[in-house]
């Protein structure tokens, strides 16, 4: 039996990101290995051709989670009782990937139709939060005696900077440590975003540029800035990648103008 979705703007992009990370991972050599993707496509009643994924995107859609899955889990095996909030979980299967052990409070976050879906396609035994990852009282049942692993991938360029800013003092000021995951795109790399094949078709509208990485612990008490990831040193790359071509993207990194299109970053706060 197959689920009928109606979902639009920005939530309609998480129909492409399953799609992509689905056929991705039917390849032999898949860096994401996403089987629950793939089980969840085959439940959905959808034209995917309008949302314009290409194959050539595959990769590109999976390398990015895959950067978030090793993070995720070297901190849960360093906090091995901890919370996770995957912020715009959307249809994504991280918590299926990653695998976490009982003494990690997980919570799949996202709007009340995303959640309701998640629900059909997935059997799951942890929480999930059916509300909008701004809403002020989206820690308000949600315990902060733990150090908590913040994963919000495809997250931030659809909010507006304002509300982001003020997303991150919540959870700062919620818990006493934790890790905090997300994308950081720079002006130039939203204005290409906005004109992606998915997002275009969508018709979701993006707002949050995040150039310097360190003009966030200026603007957030307590964080601070880690990691910066090239998608040439991601993980998984070099089995998907010849030497010649790492080496080449790595060179493009160093062009100020294009280092900062569109990374994942990792901060941390507290002790």
């Amino acid at each position: 039996m197959t689920e009928k979705v109606a979902l639009t703007g920005a939530q309609e992009t998480t129909l492409a990101t399953l799609y992509g990370k689905a056929m991705e991972s039917r390849r032999p050599d898949s860096i994401l290995q996403d089987t629950e993707a793939f089980a969840a496509l085959q439940r959905v009643d959808y034209d995917f051709s309008k949302l314009r994924v290409r194959r050539s995107d595959h990769l590109s859609l999976a390398v990015r989670p895959r950067a978030y899955d090793t993070w995720a889990r070297q901190f849960i095996d360093a906090h091995p009782r901890c919370t996770v909030l995957h912020l715009g979980c959307g249809l994504d299967t991280r918590a299926f990937r990653v695998a976490p052990p009982p003494s990690v409070t997980w919570y799949d976050v996202d709007f009340p139709d995303v959640i309701a879906l998640r629900r059909k396609l997935f059997a799951s035994d942890y929480a999930m939060i059916a509300k909008s990852v701004t809403d002020p009282t989206l820690l308000d049942d949600v315990a902060g005696d733990t150090p908590v692993l913040v994963v919000a991938e495809g997250v931030t360029p659809y909010l507006p900077a304002e509300e982001g800013l003020a997303l991150l003092r919540r959870i700062t000021g919620h818990f006493p440590s934790g890790e905090l995951l997300f994308d950081g795109y720079d002006k130039r790399g939203l204005w290409f975003l906005q004109r992606y094949g998915c997002v275009k078709a969508s018709g979701a509208r993006l707002g949050w540029s995040i150039g310097d990485p360190r003009d966030l612990e200026r603007a957030v008490p307590g964080l601070r800035f880690d990691t910066e990831l090239w998608y040439s040193d991601a993980p998984g790359m070099d089995q998907r990648l010849s030497g010649l071509t790492r080496r080449f993207l790595r060179g493009v990194y160093r062009i100020p103008a294009l280092r900062r299109l569109g990374r994942p970053l990792r901060y941390t706060f507290g002790n």
